[in-house]
């Protein structure tokens, strides 16, 4: 828990958090507790998304993919194919070396470790919000204009994140470069929350508002919803770390980390239970 616990350092230096009041405490400590749920979630999801995605692709098994989301594999359209196979690859790499750069220990001890594992991470990211981008535009997703529009907004701030983090880094802005870096992992974990919470929604609605084509109403909120709250809460956390914050604005934020990592464990028992722990085991005993 130490490592985890020094997580939330990636946005500022110990000595900037005010020890004292309670506010400060229950701020540091519910941030703690949402960095470790997302750590440990995300961690496992990109190994998920290594196992069953690439693993497919380069299985040349691609047929797999439409198991879980229609139409993502069409032989007709290779170009298309290989944006999300891309996609894919880079965003499981970006969800486990995310996980690393969030580790302050890291960061500290290993600078130059640090450095070069920033760099396969910004690149992936970069590359994955292309990918993305080259799938959207040769093929269209699969709900139509909404989920287009929801998508291709989602790939053009992964890309814009990638070459902000990686430009404040190399002029030495590190607070900037820092919140630059938690914003870029918001959106990485886009694709491991649209999952989950598809999964909530159908258990608790058997469905309402979702199609088979993806372009219910349901469906429509959760082309943009998948990402634009992560961004609104890593905003918070950026905001609510400094001094001057009133400490009415560190508990309500404190809160919403509570409840977003309440959430999070649970939707991360359910899909390990019965998704991707089944999915890398069968890939392990391969």
């Amino acid at each position: 828990m130490s490592n985890v616990h020094t997580a939330i350092d990636v946005l500022a230096p110990p000595s900037t958090i005010a020890p004292a009041p309670l506010s400060a405490k229950f701020f540091r400590g519910s941030s703690i507790a949402l960095v470790a749920t997302v750590w440990l979630s995300a961690l496992l999801f990109g190994l998920y998304i290594l196992a069953f995605y690439a693993d497919a692709l380069f299985t040349g098994e691609m047929v797999r993919w439409n198991q879980v989301l229609p139409g993502l594999y069409d032989p007709d359209a290779p170009a298309a194919t290989a944006g999300i196979g891309l996609h894919f690859a880079t965003g499981g790499v970006v969800l486990v070396l995310g996980c690393i750069q969030l580790l302050g220990k890291v960061r500290d001890r290993f600078p130059t470790l640090h450095r070069w594992i920033g760099r396969i991470y910004v690149v992936s990211a970069f590359l994955a919000g292309v990918g993305g981008l080259v799938f959207i535009v040769g093929k269209g997703t699969i709900g139509g204009t909404v989920m287009d529009i929801g998508f291709g907004l989602y790939g053009v701030l992964m890309v814009v994140a990638a070459a902000e983090t990686f430009r404040h880094a190399r002029a030495g802005r590190l607070d900037t470069h820092r919140a630059w870096a938690l914003r870029l992992f918001a959106l990485a974990i886009g694709s491991w929350l649209y999952r989950m919470d598809y999964g909530f929604w159908m258990t608790l609605t058997r469905g309402l508002g979702h199609t088979r084509y993806f372009n219910g109403p349901f469906d429509m909120v959760m082309a943009f919803f998948f990402y634009l709250p992560n961004l609104a809460v890593a905003e918070a956390f950026i905001r609510a770390r400094g001094v001057t914050v009133a400490p009415s604005i560190k508990v309500a934020a404190g809160t919403v980390f509570i409840l977003a990592a309440l959430f999070l464990a649970v939707g991360t028992f359910y899909f390990t239970y019965f998704y991707w722990g089944p999915a890398l085991v069968h890939w392990i005993g391969r």
